[in-house]
This record gives structure tokens, C-alpha cells and sequence, in this order.
């Protein structure tokens, strides 16, 4: 059985894989005389709004790369949220590397928020682990699918 290693932390995955088991990054097959680039992040999708220039009170996810969605904002109002492929979620991710329901943000006593994978195939990630289940703070990094966002709380 053929395997794919992570370019990111060298992980060595199933060859039917699409994202390492480990941190959650993308998984590229080898190609035959493939060549690599560095990848350089632009300066919007680096530096972040506070969330107050933004309009928003509370807690926010806000997408740093994925799907060509850099810098769209998504508020916490509502407990819980889900977020998913799925257009019935409050957070509509579309593509395929996205689960219908691929998991729920929940708020809990007060200004604690939580977040839930649903089951999705490709799993959800807090600061590239996996997790079923994991209490967010300020600055965490959460990938969804081939969406990386940021949670923030003010």
C-alpha cells in the first residue's frame, strides 16, 4: 500500500488520504517532475482587524487562506453555530473538502466557546491537532476542509 508523507510535519498517510492525520495539512501526491515554490501569505491575510474596526461584539472566526475567502468575517453571535458545506449552517464553507455538517461552535458559561467536530471525514483541527471536541481561546487556529480561520474573542 502506497503512502503520502505530510509536507508539513512528515507524517506518513494512507495514499486515499486528502489532509495528514497529524496537523491537518493538505496532502499533494508526488507527480513526476513536479517542482516546488515557496509560497509567500500576502500582507491582508496576515495582519487582522481588530475585531471592534470590524463591527463585531463577542467572538468571531475570521478566514486567513482557503477558497479564495482571506479576511471574510464570520461573528459567534448565536449559540451554537454550525459551520459546514451544508447551506442550512449559519457558516456555509462551499467545497468538497468540507463536511455538510462539519462542526458546531458553542458558547458556555459566558465567554467560554467550544468547538465540536460533527463527524466530518476530514476532521477538524484547534492549532493543527485533531480534536472532537476542544475549548477555544483568543488567537486559536482552526482548519476546516482546506479553510484555515482564526477565533477571536474581545
Amino acid at each position: 500500500m502506497a503512502h503520502v508523507y505530510c509536507p508539513e510535519c512528515g507524517y506518513n498517510n494512507p495514499e486515499s488520504a486528502h489532509f495528514c492525520a497529524r496537523c491537518g495539512a493538505a496532502l499533494v501526491p508526488p507527480e513526476e517532475g513536479e517542482s516546488t515554490e515557496a509560497f509567500a501569505v500576502p500582507e491582508a491575510a496576515e495582519s487582522l482587524d481588530p475585531l471592534e474596526d470590524l463591527g463585531v461584539h463577542g467572538a468571531a472566526l475570521i478566514v486567513r487562506s482557503g477558497g479564495g475567502r482571506a479576511g471574510e468575517t464570520f461573528p459567534l453571535g448565536t449559540s451554537p453555530t454550525a459551520i459546514g458545506r451544508s447551506p442550512e449552517c449559519a457558516i456555509f464553507l462551499d467545497d468538497v473538502t468540507v463536511s455538510r455538517k462539519h462542526a458546531t461552535f458553542t458558547q458556555e458559561d459566558g465567554d467560554h466557546w467550544t468547538v465540536e467536530d460533527q463527524g466530518s471525514l476530514n476532521g477538524t483541527f484547534v492549532n493543527r491537532d485533531r480534536v472532537e471536541t476542544a475549548e477555544l481561546t483568543d488567537g486559536d487556529e482552526i482548519q476546516i476542509g482546506k479553510y484555515r480561520l482564526t477565533f477571536l474573542q474581545r
